[in-house]
């Protein structure tokens, strides 16, 4: 017998398009106003494919957008004091507004050493100790951008948070850590798994809201989605597949993001959106 789908899909690329919208005409402001257009510099390390992919498709975006892209590509050799230096001249270039560093940057990188070399004020990407605090007193700055595009969506879906149980699997400082600060800074009970938390399943089946972003594909099976629950997949593994099993996943929860065109195109939209927001601020305008 054929599984039935549920669960109403979570559009993420019809919002990051009207999200990507509203920063171009914010960029056009800008040029008209200063005659330049706000820059988002992005820093490769060496040449692995996947990074190569991604910084390439960031940058073509941005020229879509009316953002101007600087490109810094550095040999995967790099010591952690080269590319500390190469991140701290873009930090006091007045024509970059937001700094981009993709990662991973390679085993014998410090990697903490080099995100912190971004100014706080360029952190467009929300990668710094400055963000992640910001994050978790809940202050002005700029949130990560898959945790950010993540809240967008459930504000777009007028998903209410307000005691709510909100599981997050997994645990990375760019994703899982600053998702579960957001969803505790919306009044959400937080609980964070990960791969060495006892009873995994138990914990799955008490989510209201549930955050997968454990990096394993269909690793969240839908027996473990309580009804109704919304459902967010963080994942993007090889073969378009996201760390939720879709399909029975679908027949049991409420609200559901697909892979791809789910959480994947709003962390590009937020990370344009908080490029032309520094701008506007570094230039003086707001």
């Amino acid at each position: 017998m054929a599984r039935t789908q549920t669960a109403r899909l979570m559009d993420g690329t019809g919002l990051a398009r009207r999200t990507v919208e509203a920063a171009s005409a914010s960029a056009d402001a800008i040029r008209r106003q200063t005659g330049s257009a706000p820059c988002l510099a992005t820093v490769l390390v060496g040449e692995d494919p996947a990074s190569v992919t991604y910084v390439r498709m960031k940058r073509a975006r941005c020229e879509k957008a009316g953002i101007e892209s600087r490109h810094v590509a550095l040999p995967s050799s790099i010591s952690t004091a080269g590319l500390v230096e190469a991140v701290t001249e873009l930090s006091e270039d007045p024509e970059v507004h937001g700094i981009l560093l993709q990662h991973p940057v390679g085993p014998h990188i410090d990697e903490r050493a080099a995100f912190e070399a971004i100014a706080p004020e360029k952190d467009v990407d929300g990668v710094t100790m400055h963000s992640f605090a910001a994050m978790g007193f809940g202050l002005p700055g700029f949130v990560s951008c898959t945790p950010g595009g993540i809240m967008r969506l459930l504000d777009a879906y007028e998903v209410d948070l307000a005691g709510k149980h909100a599981v997050v699997v997994g645990r990375s400082a760019i994703l899982g850590k600053p998702a579960g600060l957001l969803l505790l800074g919306r009044d959400a009970t937080v609980t964070y798994c990960h791969s060495r938390t006892a009873d995994l399943s138990s914990h799955l089946r008490e989510a209201d809201v549930l955050i997968a972003a454990v990096g394993r594909p269909r690793f969240v099976a839908g027996a473990d989605i309580k009804p109704g629950a919304v459902v967010i997949d963080a994942g993007y593994n090889p073969g378009n597949v996201g760390d939720v099993d879709f399909e029975s996943a679908a027949e049991r929860a409420g609200l559901i993001t697909p892979v791809p065109g789910g959480v994947g195109p709003m962390t590009i939209a937020v990370l344009l959106e908080q490029t032309v927001r520094a701008a506007t601020h570094q230039l003086g305008l707001g």
